[in-house]
């Protein structure tokens, strides 16, 4: 009837319900909507009463929840993976032709740029925003009644229960489920993924910003790092440290959710109870991996002197693939290889550039060699690699 519909919307007030006691009582029958239907029936009155929670299980309740939470969250986390991608999209424009060392396996390999660099990073965060997107746009309702059958809508009254869902869906922004899926945990899963995925696509750049900021390297630097309590002069990459943080807390945290898909019968015992405090946490854990990401890339600061100064700090042999090439055609592969394996060793030990020990070199007077030993003049195709990384949108 419409007086009880009325009746229950006026008392289903949050500010009337206490959770800690909810929670409390909710040991008893092992999830808290028991205790709320409860409260919730005693608070709506006799009359009315009896119309709390018909044809509905404790789980069509908790999951629906779930999902209303979970779209909440994901609108946070879209919005934020937004300004991130665009201030992401600054630097890499700003410096699509700022070179700087290429680091293979922990060592100085051939030259890049920061610009090739930052858009790499803007790829993943967009990636990771049109997942969120995809998972938002398909969370749905829960509703199929003690074991997913719909049964108990006919006793009360409803001619066609399979209707149900999608009017409740409507009603809340949610998506209309092809099945009641108390074990068919697809949207979990789901979540679980995308959220995982976020966190380590920002993990990435946390991870490259923690190197990059280095005392030794200071390539880039966060733009408000934090103090020391026991150390006056540091900075340190608070925002990185915190996704990086979070990066590796949250693929354990989606592996249980994932292992909650082996749910027994029509509706677990456990399983579903296991996705609980996971999924609270990497919501919240992803969340703020992505607000922290906001603050970190419209704050950092780059260093183009520094990295230009790093690209000698082989002397000249963070081009020796290009003289490789180039050499082979002048002298023959074999003897090329040999020059420069002797040249290198001779540039460490007597702190020399290659490239002066090459002009020295009279088997190869008359060669023009000096844009071969230019480090900026060896980046590849990174500006136009960054140029069709900034098309996508």
């Amino acid at each position: 009837p419409a007086g009880a519909a009325e009746a229950v919307t006026r008392a289903a007030d949050p500010d009337r319900f206490d959770a800690r006691a909810l929670a409390g009582h909710a040991r008893g029958g092992g999830n808290p909507v028991i205790p709320l239907v409860a409260e919730l029936t005693r608070a709506v009155g006799e009359e009315y009463g009896p119309y709390v929670h018909r044809g509905a299980t404790s789980q069509d309740i908790m999951d629906t929840a779930t999902m209303l939470v979970a779209a909440r969250a994901l609108d946070l986390i879209h919005a934020d993976l937004e300004r991130t991608a665009a201030a992401l999209g600054r630097l890499a424009a700003g410096h699509r032709d700022t070179a700087m060392p290429g680091r293979t396996l922990t060592q100085h390999a051939v030259p890049t740029t920061f610009g090739l660099k930052a858009a790499g990073w803007r790829s993943l965060v967009l990636d990771a925003r049109d997942r969120v997107g995809r998972v938002r746009d398909s969370l749905p309702v829960q509703l199929g009644g003690a074991a997913g059958t719909l049964a108990a809508f006919s006793v009360y009254g409803v001619e066609d229960a399979t209707a149900l869902p999608g009017a409740y869906a409507r009603e809340l922004g949610l998506r209309e489920p092809l099945l009641p899926w108390h074990t068919l945990r697809t949207p979990i899963a789901d979540l679980a993924g995308c959220l995982a995925f976020t966190a380590g696509a920002l993990g990435k750049t946390a991870a490259d910003v923690l190197v990059l900021c280095r005392t030794e390297i200071a390539e880039v630097a966060e733009g408000s790092g934090g103090g020391s309590s026991a150390m006056p002069h540091k900075a340190n990459p608070v925002r990185s440290t915190l996704i990086a943080a979070a990066a590796r807390r949250a693929p354990q945290l989606a592996a249980t959710l994932y292992g909650s898909l082996a749910a027994e019968d029509e509706r677990p015992a456990g399983a579903w109870h296991a996705e609980w405090e996971p999924l609270r946490d990497l919501l919240r854990l992803t969340g703020g991996a992505a607000r922290d990401a906001v603050e970190l890339t419209e704050g950092l600061t780059v260093d183009a002197d520094a990295m230009r100064a790093h690209l000698d700090l082989t002397h000249g042999l963070i081009v020796s693939e290009r003289l490789s090439a180039e050499l082979a055609a002048v002298l023959g592969r074999a003897r090329a290889k040999e020059l420069l394996t002797e040249l290198a060793r001779r540039a460490y030990t007597e702190g020399r550039s290659l490239g002066e020990l090459l002009a020295e070199r009279e088997e190869l007077k008359g060669v023009e060699l000096g844009e071969a030993t230019d480090p900026t003049r060896y980046t590849g195709f990174a500006g136009a690699l960054t140029d069709r990384a900034l098309e996508r949108r």
